[in-house]
């Protein structure tokens, strides 16, 4: 569409498709719509929002043939031999088919009422004549759309010459899959070749050894063929969450249980490969990726996003048996060889480590870190679940340290910016995957001498200790300042030094106090009785203390003199009541009411907060029901080493950790584009030892997504929730009091030769009797899979939006329902936008000159960074 008179004729073809006349499927008209556009942005500039919701709610006839015909038209494309011949069957013909199916299908998916209409178009068996029976023209091979009564009579008649065939989505499905691997199309040429669809993998790596030539053409023309399958896969987008998993996908169920082992086999090896070659780091032009634009980052994204679609999407289980299977998670889980395994790690790895390179540059952003890199840490975590023997791979070769340096440092990066919330969960559950396995334990003894390589936000100054230090100093900044964002995954948190726990050794003063912190946090009055659950808290804190008291005494000294120090607040949980939990907090609001007046001290952003928070915790009755533990007053003060358990610093303000001050802690302006409230997550299940993981049948895994027995009700005391209305009682607390693990720690305390000092003991106890290390899992639920579909698709959503990174925005614009969408406000100008700058910088000239009386035009306005679509 090279002239306005092309682009003309074009748009008045697509105000014709709206009229109520219904247009014959032979009608030459429809071959506009793959002869006339000349690129993605002439469709979908051209063919608006609104022109396809007119044509859908005014025409259903004329919407119905036109993706009959072009989907038509695409099949015999894809048939003829000459294809993709630039005279005889051209590829702009076979890519605007594409474009167009991309442009309408978003439009049909958000409408609710044409659900049923929509599955008898695409997934019904459609009739097929002979070719004895006088059509149209040939590229049209089904029926359903031809407004003639007079031809469907005669058909009718002449039943024998009515075929039926596959349904229309399976049809297209098969051919975008086949134009994937179609030489000279996607594939680069072979002289001589038999066949033209070759299931050959695009990358060298998992399964290929030998690269193959690729051009920038070819990987564009799978560029648009990725696209539109991610657009075919996006019903989901159009769902409540709470219904994806339940109801499903058909295209995706179509996919995912493809029977054929080479198809499935050269996809997944296709896109990983292109995914975990690519690299980011080559030195380029600073500050290039603001002025161009990147097909080939577009391309990978793209191979990432649709592998994750496959390998992420549960099967509905409609009652077959045996239950369907997902043959690309399947082969996926079945990889073996170390070196797929190598290759896999180290481009993980080189993705992830990007950002931190980006940031660490000489030249403040001439470096973009990738976007992918939260799709690279879901790819992880599922290579995680689905591969035993990829997670021992990483824990036997000392990489899953590496891994957990990173995965600590993009949660504690985005632990406080609303739009990342679903990232930080990740992260979180990704660790409490690892420290399922002993050996992860064992490894984070080794010595951590990196720290200050990090950036600031998961920097701790003159850090000198172990990675089992760094994990638990990383898992208190998550705990206690986060500002409340993180309160649903505190189970998980704890679950990851309980899983660790028995494996520590040698635990730093710092790291020590941090855990005693904790402990400090969760035994305050105010936090105990602010919900019927927190207790539960305080049950896994309790575990993780005896477990590192039970198995590594010796080697935890330290530890040990620190949690001696904190003998008052262990004797006082042993006969805490609710009559002395309510003293206790009205007598440290009065301290604290009368500090702040005595100092005045009114400038202290730490001091006001808590003192201002704390007048909503005075009451049980009117506590907020789940407080951050950031708004917690810690009774027992820092337990510093060296403090004396009697002194007066129990009193004052915790400890203001290293990644407080850090300003990745700031408040971000970004807007979520996903509700962060009361997401179901994943169950956490009770520690299992060693011994019963060993009786677990072979075939059961612990991150199985099938059959779960677990509902996110089961186990409530797990799970922090809102109740509205709850207030505690004397009876309440005898339910739960008793079950606190504090036999351990007493008997320590007990054990002490002087109540003055902390000394601890020469060795354990002998009244201590050791319980077996237990695993703390996470069970996954249809209402977790549907947040965690709802996670991936944000990703893509968000991916998408960015057309000026060279994406067309599909789902701009459509009703979204699987998360709520809002828009950012437009930024000012700065350097990463130099037109917007240019503009601002012109206008103030104008303003500045005519305040002299030169006369002018006023200067137009700055461009907003928002486009309205």
């Amino acid at each position: 569409m090279g002239n306005s008179d092309s682009k003309l004729v074009f748009k008045e073809g697509i105000f014709k498709l709206s009229q109520p006349r219904a247009i014959p499927s032979d009608d030459v008209y429809w071959t506009g719509f793959w002869k006339l556009p000349e690129s993605a942005e002439d469709v979908f500039s051209l063919f608006t929002i609104n022109d396809v919701r007119r044509t859908r709610d005014d025409s259903l006839a004329n919407l119905e043939t036109l993706l009959t015909v072009i989907i038509s038209r695409l099949v015999s494309l894809r048939h003829l031999p000459a294809f993709p011949d630039p005279d005889l069957a051209p590829a702009k013909e076979a890519l605007n088919c594409v474009r167009v199916l991309t442009r309408v299908l978003p439009f049909v998916y958000e409408a609710e009422h044409l659900e049923s209409w929509e599955d008898k178009t695409f997934w019904q068996r459609r009739r097929k004549y002979s070719k004895s029976e006088p059509q149209g023209t040939p590229e049209v091979l089904f029926d359903g759309s031809n407004s003639n009564d007079v031809e469907e009579k005669e058909v009718e008649v002449l039943d024998e010459t009515v075929e039926y065939t596959r349904p229309l989505g399976e049809e297209l499905i098969d051919t975008l899959i086949d134009l994937l691997f179609y030489i000279g199309f996607t594939l680069p040429h072979v002289e001589r070749s038999k066949n033209k669809v070759t299931y050959a993998i695009w990358q060298n790596g998992v399964g290929c050894v030998t690269p193959m030539q690729s051009s920038k053409e070819i990987e564009n023309n799978r560029t648009e063929i990725l696209r539109l399958l991610l657009t075919l896969s996006s019903k989901s987008l159009y769902m409540p969450a709470h219904l994806v998993p339940a109801k499903g996908v058909k295209a995706l169920t179509y996919i995912a249980t493809c029977p054929d082992k080479q198809i499935v086999l050269s996809l997944l090896c296709s896109q990983l490969n292109t995914t975990l070659q690519y690299n980011g780091s080559t030195w380029r032009v600073p500050y290039d990726h603001v002025v161009t634009k990147n097909p080939k980052q577009v391309h990978v994204s793209y191979c990432l996003q649709f592998l994750l679609v496959l390998i992420l999407y549960p099967i509905p289980d409609a009652g077959h048996d045996p239950a369907p299977k997902n043959y690309f998670r399947h082969f996926l889980g079945r990889l073996h060889r170390p070196q797929d395994f190598e290759f896999l790690v180290e481009g993980m790895l080189r993705t992830l480590n990007q950002p931190l390179q980006a940031t660490s540059s000489y030249l403040p952003g001439s470096q973009s870190s990738l976007p992918w890199a939260p799709e690279m840490l879901m790819l992880f975590w599922e290579a995680l679940q689905c591969n035993k023997r990829f997670r021992s791979f990483i824990i036997d070769n000392e990489r899953a340290n590496e891994f957990a340096i990173l995965v600590l440092f993009y949660a504690l990066e985005f632990k406080t910016d609303q739009a990342k919330q679903g990232v930080v969960r990740m992260c979180v559950f990704i660790l409490q995957t690892l420290s399922t396995e002993p050996a992860f334990g064992k490894h984070l003894n080794q010595s951590f001498t990196t720290c200050q390589s990090l950036p600031p936000s998961a920097k701790v100054p003159d850090f000198s200790g172990t990675y089992a230090d760094y994990l638990i100093i990383s898992i208190h900044s998550l705990i206690t300042t986060s500002k409340g964002k993180l309160d649903a995954i505190y189970p998980a948190l704890l679950a990851t030094i309980n899983n660790t726990a028995p494996y520590l050794q040698n635990l730093s003063p710092l790291s020590s106090s941090k855990l005693i912190q904790l402990f400090a946090s969760m035994s305050a009055p105010s936090f105990l009785l602010a919900n019927e659950t927190n207790y539960a808290l305080l049950q896994s804190l309790l575990e993780s203390i005896n477990a590192i008291v039970e198995h590594q005494y010796s080697s935890n000294r330290v530890f040990v003199r620190t949690l001696l120090k904190a003998r008052r607040r262990f004797e006082a949980l042993r006969s805490f009541t609710l009559e002395s939990g309510r003293e206790e907090m009205e007598r440290l609001h009065r301290q604290r009411k009368e500090a702040t007046d005595a100092t005045n001290d009114l400038t202290s952003p730490t001091r006001s907060m808590r003192s201002g928070s704390f007048d909503t915790m005075r009451s049980p009755q009117n506590v907020r029901r789940t407080p951050s533990l950031s708004n917690v007053p810690e009774e027992g003060g820092t337990f510093t080493i060296g403090d004396d358990e009697d002194s007066d610093a129990d009193e004052r303000e915790p400890m203001v950790t290293p990644s407080q001050s850090s300003p990745s802690n700031q408040n971000s302006h970004t807007p979520s584009r996903s509700s962060s409230i009361d997401e179901p997550l994943p169950t956490q299940l009770k520690g299992m030892s060693e011994k019963a993981r060993g009786k677990m049948p072979a075939t059961q895994t612990a991150f199985s997504r099938h059959g779960s027995s677990t509902s996110l009700s089961s186990h409530p005391a797990t799970i922090i929730s809102p109740t509205g209305g709850f207030t505690p009682s004397p009876l309440w607390i005898e339910s739960w009091l008793p079950t606190l693990p504090l036999h351990t720690t007493l008997t320590l305390l007990a054990s002490s030769s002087n109540t003055s000092t902390s000394i601890p003991p020469k060795s354990l106890p002998s009244a201590i009797d050791p319980s077996p290390p237990r695993v703390h899992f996470f069970s996954w639920t249809p209402m977790s899979l549907g947040w965690y579909e709802s996670l991936l698709w944000g990703f893509i959503f968000a991916s998408e939006m960015m057309v000026q990174k060279g994406t067309v925005g599909v789902w701009n614009g459509s009703n979204i329902r699987l998360f709520r969408v809002e828009q950012a406000a437009a930024s000012g100008p700065s350097l990463m936008k130099p037109m917007g700058a240019v503009d601002a910088v012109g206008s103030n000239l104008v303003q500045r000159i005519g305040k002299l009386g030169v006369k002018g035009e006023a200067a137009a306005p700055a461009r907003g960074s928002v486009r309205d679509v």
